[in-house]
């Protein structure tokens, strides 16, 4: 097993990555799309969806390749990561989601500090990032259950898909919605927002972790911290 340090180092770096490549994507795309949202849209989506899949590859069998807070709570819900761990996952996933942004803008050439003025609010915004969450966690714990190979994939899929078809372009990610709070860019999203999206978002997580355990079978105990022992790429988010 690797030690708690370089858990939480992969965490903090592959959600900084993650960052990086939602922000980043949507700068170069509103530079280069001519005005045309959907354009715009689909340009951040793409990368977003890639780098899912080359990050959880990359450092899955490191810390489990969370990069998310509703997926490390999900984990500790269901007894398979210590509540002391996750917490200091969810830590590090901040951080580095906030770090980068912060590293997207420096590569821009862009202010470093700055708040989104993107409103997304209302009940239609909220329920997208429930039902965003919710299947996210449905396609980590489904595949993990029979294919865990497959969640690398699995994941970057369903995000791109679910930019396209959730209300609010499918944050799904507290860490993810506060970092992007932090950017005035495409991707950002008005601080007055955050709040109700996380809440959304957890609420997802919960139900899911519910579900997943009628569909599929509540995880035995003695699965441990990280599935990595049992299955090299599993659990991830």
């Amino acid at each position: 097993m690797p030690t708690l340090t370089r858990r939480l180092f992969a965490e903090w770096l592959g959600t900084a990555f993650l960052l990086a490549a939602v922000v980043g994507s949507g700068i170069m795309a509103q530079k280069l799309a001519g005005g045309n949202v959907a354009l715009v849209l689909l340009c951040n989506t793409i990368p977003t969806g890639a780098i899912l899949a080359v990050l959880i590859l990359v450092f899955g069998p490191i810390s489990g390749a969370h990069f998310n807070p509703a997926v490390s709570l999900a984990f500790s819900i269901r007894g398979e990561l210590p509540w002391p761990t996750g917490v200091a996952y969810i830590a590090a996933q901040i951080v580095g989601a906030v770090v980068g942004v912060w590293a997207a803008h420096l590569m821009f050439e862009l202010p470093l500090l700055q708040f989104s003025l993107t409103q997304r609010t209302g009940t239609g915004q909220w329920l997208a990032e429930a039902v965003a969450t919710f299947g996210l966690l449905l396609t980590i714990f489904g595949c993990a259950a029979r294919t865990p190979t497959a969640i690398p994939y699995a994941v970057g899929l369903y995000i791109t898909s679910a930019y396209w078809f959730t209300a609010s372009t499918s944050f799904a990610n507290p860490a993810v919605t506060i970092a992007r709070s932090l950017s005035n860019t495409f991707a950002g999203i008005a601080p007055a927002g955050v709040l109700a999206f996380i809440v959304a978002q957890l609420a997802g997580a919960v139900v899911a972790v519910a579900i997943a355990g009628w569909l599929w079978g509540e995880p035995s105990s003695n699965e441990g911290l990280n599935l990595a022992r049992r299955k090299p790429l599993e659990p991830f988010g």
